[in-house]
């Protein structure tokens, strides 16, 4: 052989090495990012979920894809997002914030691994049939928010003793929302008050929900932990400031947006939870023996700026169990 030829050749291999090394590679997996709220808040949500895939060995861009679909609290959306998830065959379905994306996810493949992080029961809805082995496909996080509801209408009724009525804001279309909407009332009942149920789908739907609860004269509201609301919250509560409602929230963002009180678990914990099952079920664990995880703390958050403009003294007791409290 020709020491031109020899050269030749040996320049053709280098060219071609990378190229078949790259063949040899395995495809990057692609990770479904499916939720009930809006893009707008993405970096909240996202940063915690990336944090939790990172704990697992896992980076967005580097050696893993996330692709998304934000429903904004439309629910009626998400079969449709999650169908095309599953057509684009990834890797593992993360349904964020919402028992609707949850079940959407569910309903459209029972191969692809689903993560969910909701805020309700998931067995009731028929999300996983067992907490500690959920067997089947699906697995995740649970704030518990619905569970405490009396919880919450108690911390409620602390603030406006005098309140004889409560408005509790359902969206029908949420299994655990439609719960609280039974549950409440009822724990109203052991306060000797009567609590009335407005429902609420759209955006639409919230101003006339605040416009029937002030033409009642309600003295105080129980906003449910559901997506829609929590989308929406800026909106809730300059709805309540404006009508001097006042009004308890599952989340402490919506106490940073204006709100009066909350109480419940961390989101950014349980979305951090859900990016590391992620992360493990990427390296090849079985979602169907990885239980699900519930909160372990729950966060009472008040807004002393908040009561003092609605005219609330807010007892010390209240002030002392405070995790949190905005002036």
């Amino acid at each position: 052989m020709r020491r031109r030829e020899f050269i030749t050749l040996l320049g053709g291999a280098a060219v071609l090495w990378p190229v078949a090394a790259r063949a040899q590679q395995p495809a990057m997996p692609v990770v479904g990012f499916l939720s009930s709220l809006s893009a707008t808040d993405a970096s909240r949500i996202t940063a915690a979920f990336y944090q939790g895939l990172n704990e697992t060995g896992y980076i967005d861009g580097r050696n893993v894809a996330v692709e998304f679909r934000w429903a904004d609290g439309q629910y009626d959306r998400l079969p449709a997002m999650a169908d095309e998830l599953v057509q684009r065959k990834v890797a593992v379905i993360a349904a964020i914030s919402g028992t609707p994306a949850g079940l959407a996810a569910k309903s459209a493949t029972t191969s692809i691994p689903i993560v969910f992080a909701i805020g309700g029961d998931p067995v009731a809805p028929g999300l996983v049939t067992n907490l500690s082995r959920p067997a089947g496909n699906v697995t995740g996080v649970t704030f518990f928010t619905s569970p405490l509801a009396a919880k919450r209408l108690g911390l409620l009724h602390d603030l406006v003793p005098k309140a004889t009525t409560f408005a509790v804001l359902t969206n029908p279309d949420n299994p655990p929302s439609l719960l609280e909407g039974i549950e409440v009332p009822a724990a109203a009942k052991a306060f000797g008050q009567e609590a009335s149920v407005f429902n609420a789908t759209t955006e639409a739907d919230i101003d006339d929900a605040f416009a029937a609860i002030a033409r009642q004269g309600i003295g105080a509201l129980f906003v449910s932990a559901d997506p829609l609301f929590f989308n929406y919250r800026n909106k809730v509560v300059a709805l309540a400031a404006r009508h001097r409602t006042p009004a308890t929230y599952a989340y402490r963002e919506q106490v940073e947006a204006g709100g009066l009180i909350s109480y419940g678990a961390s989101r950014s914990g349980a979305y951090r939870q859900a990016g590391r099952y992620v992360g493990r079920i990427l390296n090849g664990e079985n979602p169907g023996t990885l239980p699900v995880v519930l909160p372990t703390k729950f966060e009472l958050v008040l807004n002393l700026k908040t009561a003092k403009a609605l005219g609330l003294e807010v007892p010390p007791h209240l002030q002392q169990l405070a995790d949190e409290v905005i002036e």
